[in-house]
């Protein structure tokens, strides 16, 4: 399963993904800096870049996703920015050969890859949109480069998942307990539960296309990613981060109860704005793309 098995897959994940990237568009990537390492990385996580513009944006998907989820999204911004696209390790567009079960015990190795893409592509100051998990690993990136991002834009985020104490995180150890058994029990039925449950609005369409990218992952990658995620706590390091935030949260999330919107623009180091999508569920590019669009046209409009 780890690092040892990359290069014999390196073909077989050629044609892996090559339905995932055929109707993607956009150019190629330009020729990396840091070897071949940096170069591999780019293939195995199938890093895109698309648009014109001086001003780079990172878009980092959540959870149960792939870069496609934001498909919706690009077209309002290609003719301003260049936008960089990538997969998480754990996506289901990825060849799941490369998913190290020893390496990717912590939200570190997510942010190494983060950081080794932006190395690799010579970006030395972008703006970044992370989604739910993403959100996470763009907080620990900007801790620790605080250099290379001009700002943090956090949709759906949570520090934490879980309740403690005072602070209310969404969910009982108990729960989270329940849906791991689920996941692990049977795969397909949970998914066909969640998806719905996660997209939250009446949008068919976003519900189909969750539960694609679900489908598409391995069943114990998608349940290891899920307790990593729920046993992740980041609230002691978010005073650490210097840039600005902006937190984009619906009006009623499933994953992410209100007041955690109001926690993070509390607890964040650099100066925070929360914007409040009048929309309802955990993924706002899908289900909603036109209306989360305005806050982030706002956002990258400055740096501060």
């Amino acid at each position: 399963m780890g690092g040892s098995s990359n290069n014999q897959n390196q073909n077989q994940n050629h044609n892996h993904n090559h339905n995932h990237n055929h109707n993607h568009g956009g150019s190629k990537v330009p020729e990396a800096s840091s070897g071949g390492s940096g170069n591999k990385l780019l293939q195995v996580l199938n890093v895109r870049v698309v648009g014109s513009g001086e001003r780079v944006v990172v878009l980092s998907h959540g959870f149960g996703t792939d870069q496609s989820a934001w498909n919706r999204i690009l077209p309002y911004f290609q003719r301003d920015y260049r936008l960089i696209l990538y997969d998480l390790i754990c996506a289901g567009s990825v060849n799941p050969d490369h998913f190290d079960f020893r390496r990717y015990t912590t939200l570190d190795s997510y942010v190494d890859d983060l950081l080794s893409i932006l190395h690799a592509l010579r970006v030395d100051r972008c703006f970044f949109i992370g989604h739910s998990i993403s959100a996470m690993i763009g907080i620990i990136a900007a801790i620790r480069r605080p250099d290379l991002f001009l700002k943090l834009i956090l949709i759906c985020a949570s520090p934490r998942f879980l309740n403690d104490g005072d602070y209310h995180g969404g969910f009982e150890r108990g729960e989270v307990e329940k849906v791991f058994f689920a996941m692990e029990s049977n795969y397909k039925a949970w998914v066909q539960g969640f998806a719905p449950l996660a997209v939250g609005a009446d949008v068919p369409a976003a519900v189909q296309e969750f539960s694609r990218t679900l489908f598409n992952m391995r069943p114990d990658i998608s349940l290891f990613v899920c307790r990593t995620v729920f046993n992740s706590d980041l609230r002691g390091v978010l005073g650490l981060v210097r840039a600005p935030c902006v937190v984009i949260q619906t009006a009623k999330d499933v994953s992410v109860p209100l007041s955690v919107a109001s926690y993070l623009k509390v607890q964040l180091g650099g100066r925070t704005t929360v914007e409040l999508l009048p929309v309802e569920g955990h993924l706002p590019h899908l289900s909603a793309p036109s209306i989360l669009v305005q806050p982030l046209r706002r956002a990258l409009a400055s740096h501060r």
